[in-house]
């Protein structure tokens, strides 16, 4: 008996002393979930916000009137749902640019429209106007002294064509579980390579080389007179084009000629006709208005208030800007109104929040982050020194959405370990909706990286790629009807049920070690 005793009390001491030892079981509010659920699929307004946010008030470049626009719109909803603190953070941006019209018709050997639109930060053509195309491809300074005074007033193609290839595949996919149990997997180790191989489309093998040579082309072009430009954009097929801007925001660059990009179909067309001295004949017309009155351009900024922590945050976010070449529905449309809708989830339900819930739209992130980074430097820290400020103990996590309009699948850990088994609890009643997935590695290209960069926790989603590289990113079919409703429905769950787990922590999600100062080069 006395054996048996002892043996009970040294299992008993073992079971003890490992409890102790064991880390606590995060907290996970099957109740608050059940809710959240049931109000994002029953009672959504997420494709409401949207269908403002695209056929309404789009597009919006940065410290547009588009942008003014889209902002005052939701402003006016985020006061119609209760927020609070509901205001504007300037940032310094640059010249504004928007364009009113744009047209390209191929009158001559035969008449046919063409499909393209203007490149952001160049100017109009000051009405229609009408020339022969002539070929100019300009990759390096050697095609720049070739072509040097023989190009006033002409109408310049500026790419070789390039091959379409037949799509053997469907444009748009879902994540499968053998993709997300690669994504789980940790990269291999090795040293990341920052210069690239010269190509034929490009001799410069850094981005600085690409950046000063476009400089030099804009300068050759204005100084020569061109009458304008067109490209074939960086990709595309079936009648879309990727394409962005050919001009700078920049007050101090000059302005190039007046810049178009056409549908790679259409711009081959004409590029074989003039390749063939065939007699080509074309008319445009941009109108484009550049905006120098003010450089400044601002952040949207609202709260829900937290209780116990109010002076404790945790942020929502996405950039608020897109691109010109359609509605920006994808890029980044989606994300605004998905974290606009979780709030409006958390406010609708009058579910306890400990910390205060913020959300935020960023301006300016197609430009390299410049709101995001504006208001990390403004209340957090300055990463070119590391100099941080009071408010920068007080962020318990930042979660952006920007990969498209595809359902969250998970979460990038932008590795950060010790962030796995929190975020792993808060999607195990998710997994039935679809967000199962962690992983340690980092998506890049969006704003969540201005919050790591200075060690604090930002985080992006994993989504479902969908058509978001093949069809819809920076190119004209970026469009309200490229989004699946249930997609967004189930995003708002997920980011609302992360916003109040975050929200209602005992702490605060762990953070990394502080970077070193990253001075600009």
């Amino acid at each position: 008996m006395a054996m048996k005793l002892r043996a009970f009390f040294v299992f008993l001491f073992v079971w003890v002393l490992a409890a102790a030892s064991a880390p606590a079981q995060e907290k996970v509010d099957l109740g608050a979930i059940s809710r959240i659920k049931a109000e994002a699929f029953e009672n959504s307004k997420v494709m409401d916000h949207l269908f403002y946010l695209t056929d309404v008030h789009a597009p919006r470049i940065s410290n547009s009137p588009g942008y003014r626009a889209g902002a005052e719109w939701t402003i006016g909803r985020l006061k119609e749902y209760g927020l609070e603190n509901i205001h504007k953070e300037t940032v310094a941006y640059g010249r504004g640019w928007s364009y009113q019209r744009f047209s390209a018709h191929l009158i001559e050997p035969q008449y046919a429209p063409l499909i393209g639109f203007p490149l952001a930060w160049t100017p109009g053509t000051n009405g229609p106007v009408a020339g022969e195309p002539v070929i100019a491809v300009l990759r390096s300074d050697a095609d720049l002294e070739k072509f040097k005074g023989k190009l006033k007033g002409k109408i310049v193609l500026t790419d070789t064509p390039r091959q379409i290839p037949l799509p053997l595949q469907p444009d748009a996919r879902r994540y499968s579980d053998i993709d997300l149990a690669q994504l789980f997997a940790a990269p291999e180790p090795g040293a990341r390579q920052d210069r690239r191989p010269p190509t034929p489309d490009s001799p410069f093998v850094t981005r600085e080389e690409q950046a000063a040579f476009r400089r030099r082309v804009t300068d050759f072009a204005r100084n020569e007179g061109l009458l304008a430009t067109i490209t074939g954009g960086s990709a595309g097929n079936n009648g879309t084009v990727f394409a962005t801007s050919g001009g700078s925001r920049e007050v101090k660059d000059p302005l190039p000629p007046p810049g178009i990009v056409l549908v790679p179909e259409h711009y081959n067309r004409l590029y074989r006709l003039v390749e063939k001295k065939i007699s080509v004949k074309l008319e445009l017309e941009v109108q484009a208005r550049i905006d120098e009155s003010s450089l400044d351009c601002f952040n949207i900024v609202a709260d829900l208030p937290g209780a116990g922590k109010k002076d404790e945050v945790v942020i929502l976010g996405g950039h608020f800007d897109t691109w010109h070449g359609a509605t920006g529905a994808t890029d980044n449309s989606s994300g605004v109104s998905v974290a606009m809708e979780a709030a409006r989830i958390l406010k609708t339900l009058k579910l306890p929040l400990s910390r205060t819930v913020r959300l935020a739209f960023w301006a300016g992130e197609e430009g390299g982050f410049i709101g995001s980074r504006a208001y990390v430097k403004e209340h957090f820290a300055d990463r070119a020194t590391m100099t941080v400020k009071p408010e920068h103990a007080k962020l318990a996590a930042y979660f952006n959405y920007d990969n498209g309009g595809g359902k969250i699948r998970g979460i990038y850990l932008q590795n950060n370990d010790m962030a796995r088994p929190i975020f792993e609890a808060w999607l195990k009643p998710l997994n039935d909706i679809g967000a199962t997935a962690t992983t340690i590695r980092n998506t890049g290209g969006t704003d969540h990286l201005s919050f790591d960069e200075v060690g604090l926790p930002g985080f992006q989603f994993i989504q479902d790629p969908l058509a978001y590289m093949t069809r819809t990113h920076h190119s004209n079919m970026d469009v309200y009807d490229a989004i699946p409703p249930g997609d967004l429905m189930q995003s708002a769950a997920v980011m609302a049920v992360f916003a109040y787990h975050a929200a209602n922590r005992d702490e605060m999600i762990p953070r990394k070690p502080l970077p070193k100062p990253q001075p600009k080069r």
